[in-house]
């Protein structure tokens, strides 16, 4: 029988996925009228703005962490999901560099990227399930509002770091450059990112969470 403190995931995520759409349009239209780019960089890749969705996986892993651990569904052990965690790292590390040396054109390169990120998505299961489903969620729903985006923003030239190439990619068709830096990296490599990212913080905080929980047990 489910514990009656049980988390409903979809619950949990709605407001954080509505908070990371909210930012994502804000984006969108920060670049579309030239807003300062120290804010809303409209480069290739967009690095370096402060207004974006990159850095939403810390505070929303966290949040998820410290809710699910408080309704019992926390971690068997935080070393195991730790270790399960910096290990799905290693192999996403592996798949970004393997897509990197693939340049978008070497189909074996490509393929052994796109697996070795998936597996990186799997592979924190077996450490804290309940988080990393979360995650994985939260992830789908913050990054496809944004392939969206990609898709008209490539077809309509835009000037945004939505349809902004990165440098050295080889000339192509639209469908093979949407999937080239829209799909595979929103819906694969971004998806990879939001889960270890939110992971690494989520289980750090509920770890200083529970320390500071025992001590306070044992003098109540």
């Amino acid at each position: 029988m489910p514990q009656e403190n049980s988390v409903c995931i979809s619950r949990m995520i709605l407001i954080p996925a509505l908070i990371t759409l909210g930012v994502t349009i804000l984006r969108l239209v920060g670049e579309l009228l030239h807003w300062p780019t120290v804010l809303f960089n409209p480069a290739a890749g967009g690095g370096g703005a402060i207004v974006g969705i990159s850095w939403l996986p810390i505070i929303f892993g966290i949040y998820f962490a410290l809710k699910l651990a408080g309704a019992g569904e926390g971690p068997s052990s935080l070393g195991k999901a730790i270790g399960f965690t910096l290990l799905g790292l290693v192999v996403m590390a592996g798949g970004m560099t393997l897509m990197g040396l693939s340049r978008f054109e070497s189909v074996p390169l490509l393929l052994g990227a796109l697996i070795l990120i998936g597996a990186s998505v799997v592979i924190p299961l077996k450490g804290w399930p309940s988080l990393t489903k979360a995650l994985i969620a939260y992830g789908y729903l913050a990054r496809i509002p944004v392939a969206v985006i990609m898709f008209f923003a490539l077809r309509g030239h835009w000037g945004t770091h939505y349809d902004a190439p990165p440098p050295g990619l080889p000339e192509m068709g639209f469908w093979a450059k949407y999937l080239g830096i829209a799909i595979f990296p929103q819906l694969v490599g971004w998806i990879g990112f939001t889960v270890i990212v939110g992971l690494l913080f989520g289980i750090v905080a509920t770890a200083i969470a529970r320390r500071g929980k025992a001590p306070a047990q044992a003098t109540s």
